[in-house]
């Protein structure tokens, strides 16, 4: 799917767009609820984006904010747009829609991880051992069934056209033994695989750099093709399905902290380097032999 066409960013801008007529025609939500004999929380879940739209329900509500002829019809047609299913929806158990239909939709991912590998780039096995221990609970077979959605979530850094990744992480990542030497080894090495992508970017904020930003936590900011698209943060949270920020300051703030952790981390050659070093030590650990991998120096 190309970037900008995910069902979930389409039912994301037709909200706003439906907002944003509704407070033009200087309505209230409880007056258009009592206008079109629904609940107020209806039209206020369709504004916040939480519920999708029929195209039914959007052609009355525009018809109710004066909306219509052709501009009518495209927003009725973007109704219809937002309503398709994605490919995750084949793991709806496992994903909110939310968070995976915004990042297949992402034109720029900027990650950043305090203390595990970020999902886009986590083996097979190195993703079943986290899974496993954040869930101790767990069957195996959802246990499994987790991997296999993390595994196909992996297919976006290959997409065409792929997204801008940039991931920052903590050297805590590289020095946490998860599930034994030869599963780090192989965790690290495959970071050095994808880092000789062209549209990925992956840097280490070294012990050495003493406290930053990335502190408080993992997250994620991710921006979009269009213009009608803002960008939007996630804000990772174990306890609950996580945080999403929309309002341009706080999107400014994480903005922000990345580029200061972007500055604090090693260069993005010298981080990859870093990386391999400490795969070595593992794959010697395990002994087991090393890939061979032709680093080019980056241009930035």
């Amino acid at each position: 799917m190309a970037r900008g066409q995910s069902p979930t960013v389409r039912r994301r801008r037709l909200a706003g767009e439906l907002r944003r007529l509704r407070e033009a025609a200087d309505l209230t939500i409880d007056e258009v609820g009592e206008k079109l004999e629904c609940s107020a929380s209806k039209i206020s879940r369709i504004e916040t984006g939480h519920v999708g739209v029929t195209p039914r329900d959007a052609r009355d509500m525009l018809a109710l904010y004066g909306i219509t002829g052709d501009e009518q019809e495209a927003l009725v047609q973007l109704a219809r747009e937002a309503r398709k299913r994605g490919w995750w929806h084949a793991y709806n158990e496992v994903f909110t829609g939310t968070f995976v239909g915004l990042e297949a939709d992402a034109s720029s991912l900027r990650a950043f991880q305090a203390l595990l590998v970020p999902g886009l780039l986590q083996t097979e096995r190195y993703a079943r051992a986290v899974i496993r221990a954040l869930r101790p609970d767990a069957e195996d077979a959802e246990i499994r069934r987790r991997v296999a959605a993390r595994m196909a979530r992996q297919e976006l850094l290959s997409d065409n056209p792929p997204p801008e990744y940039w991931a920052v992480m903590d050297e805590a990542v590289l020095r946490r033994v998860v599930d034994g030497p030869e599963v780090m080894a192989e965790q690290l090495y495959r970071m050095v695989a994808v880092a000789e992508k062209p549209n990925v970017t992956i840097q280490v904020v070294p012990f050495g750099a003493g406290a930053h930003p990335g502190m408080e936590g993992p997250f994620l900011i991710m921006g979009f093709p269009e213009q009608a698209d803002p960008d939007v943060v996630y804000v990772d949270d174990s306890t609950s399905s996580g945080l999403y920020l929309e309002e341009p300051t706080d999107v400014r703030r994480y903005g922000l902290m990345f580029d200061h952790l972007r500055a604090a981390a090693l260069k993005p050659d010298d981080s990859v380097e870093l990386i391999a070093e400490a795969a070595g030590r593992f794959a010697e650990q395990a002994a087991v032999p090393a890939p061979v991998h032709h680093l080019e120096p980056r241009t930035q």
